[in-house]
C-alpha cells in the first residue's frame, strides 16, 4: 500500500510567480538565449504566460535575484540575460548546503577526485605569469605560524592557492565546483576553529606539496602533478580529521 501524503510531507505548493519564473527561464533556454540578450516586454510576456503584470514583475524580480537576468531603466532600458559570475554561482551553492552538515570527509571525497585530475590538466598549460601568481599566494605562508590567528590566517591563503588553481582550469564546471569545494572548506576551518592550536605538520606538509606542484605544472609533467596533488589531498584530510578531533576533544573535556 503507498505511503499517505499528508500536508506534513508533501512537497510546498509553489507560489504564481515562482512558477512563472521557471516557466521563464525554461522558456529562455528553449529559445538558446546569451548574456545581453533582451526579453520581451511586459504586455508579451503577460500575454504569452497568461499572467497577470503584477506576476510577472515577480517572477522577473526572482529571476534577478537568482542572478538570471537583470534589468536596466532608461533610454534603451528592458530585461537582459545575465552572465552568472563564478562568485555568484558559488554563493547560491553555499546557500545549499549552509544546512546540510558539511563534513570535513564530505569535502575531501571530492577532492580526491576532482583536484588532482584538475592539476594534471594544468601541468604544462600555465603562463609563467599565472605560475608566480601561485607563488605569491604561497607568500603568504612561507613561514610557520605563531599563534591561531596566524594559523587561520595561512589556512584561508593556502585555500586560496587551491581557488586559483580553479579559476585557472580550462574545464569552466571542474574550476567552478573545485574552487566552490576550497571556499566551503575555509568557511568551515574558520567557523568550526580548526586552525586552533596551530598544527605545523599541516603547514610544512602542505606548503611542500605545493612547492612539488608548481615545479611538475611548470615542467609539463602531467602524471607527477596528479600524483602530488593525490598525496597533498589524502594527507590534507587527514592531518585535518586529526585536527577536528583535537577541536572536539577539547571542547568536551570538563572544566579544570
Amino acid at each position: 500500500m503507498p505511503p499517505v501524503t499528508t500536508r506534513s510531507n508533501r512537497e510546498p505548493r509553489q507560489s504564481r510567480p515562482v512558477r512563472v519564473a521557471e516557466a521563464i527561464k525554461t522558456w529562455m533556454m528553449e529559445l538558446g538565449l546569451h548574456a545581453d540578450d533582451r526579453l520581451p516586454g511586459e504586455a508579451e510576456l503577460m500575454a504569452r504566460f497568461s499572467m497577470s503584470k503584477g506576476t510577472i514583475r515577480e517572477a522577473t524580480r526572482i529571476l534577478e535575484a537568482q542572478g538570471l537576468v537583470r534589468t536596466r531603466t532608461g533610454p534603451g532600458g528592458g530585461t537582459f540575460v545575465a552572465q552568472m559570475s563564478d562568485e555568484r554561482a558559488r554563493a547560491l551553492l553555499s546557500n545549499y548546503v549552509y544546512f546540510q552538515g558539511l563534513t570535513i570527509q564530505d569535502i575531501y571525497q571530492l577532492r580526491r577526485v576532482l583536484e588532482p585530475e584538475m592539476a594534471a590538466g594544468l601541468a604544462g598549460h600555465l603562463s609563467e605569469a599565472q605560475l608566480a601568481e601561485l607563488e605569491s599566494v604561497m607568500d603568504a605562508y612561507a613561514a610557520p605560524a605563531q599563534t591561531p590567528d596566524q594559523e587561520r590566517a595561512q589556512h584561508v591563503a593556502s585555500l586560496e592557492f587551491h581557488r586559483k588553481l580553479a579559476e585557472m582550469s580550462g574545464n569552466r564546471l571542474m574550476g567552478l565546483i573545485v574552487g566552490f569545494i576550497a571556499t566551503a572548506l575555509s568557511d568551515l576551518t574558520v567557523y568550526r576553529q580548526l586552525y586552533d592550536p596551530p598544527n605545523p605538520a599541516l603547514w610544512e606538509r602542505g606548503l611542500a606539496y605545493q612547492r612539488d606542484l608548481i615545479d611538475a605544472l611548470r615542467t609539463g609533467q602531467p602524471e607527477a602533478a596528479r600524483r602530488i596533488m593525490a598525496a597533498h589531498m589524502a594527507t590534507a584530510e587527514t592531518l585535518m580529521t586529526q585536527q577536528q578531533a583535537e577541536v572536539l576533544r577539547r571542547f568536551m573535556a570538563p572544566a579544570p
